[in-house]
């Protein structure tokens, strides 16, 4: 775990020091760039120091909680297809609906055999 706190430690300072850097230049965009990336970057730290501290024993149901999690990604495609200004940004939309509505589908299906194995049978 120190391992990695230092790691994101180090990139946390070095993603800080490209913002200081673009906010001097006066570029905006980039700075909200490496805002949104400095962001990421801790949440995936985050992320993954949450995730290994979880028994293994509710792995199963935190994969059907992501499930959820997977919806609002579809909702978020659905959006990006309606608002696309482009024919390119609108094709992306698509593929973006199309894969997140097989993700929420395929999580569906694997918590409902899940579910399943704890049915008794008569």
């Amino acid at each position: 775990m120190g391992n990695l706190l230092l790691l994101a430690d180090q990139a946390a300072g070095a993603i800080g020091a490209g913002a200081q850097a673009a906010s001097a230049s006066g570029d905006g965009h980039l700075t909200s760039l490496v805002a949104g990336l400095t962001v990421f970057v801790l949440a995936t730290f985050v992320g993954v120091e949450i995730i290994t501290k979880i028994p293994p024993t509710l792995h199963t149901p935190l994969m059907s909680g992501s499930n959820a999690i997977s919806g609002i990604t579809l909702v978020g495609a659905l959006l990006a297809a309606g608002e696309g200004a482009t024919t390119v940004a609108k094709a992306l939309g698509v593929v973006a609906v199309v894969l997140a509505t097989i993700n929420v589908v395929g999580g569906f299906l694997v918590t409902h055999r899940m579910l399943g194995m704890f049915r008794r049978r008569k």
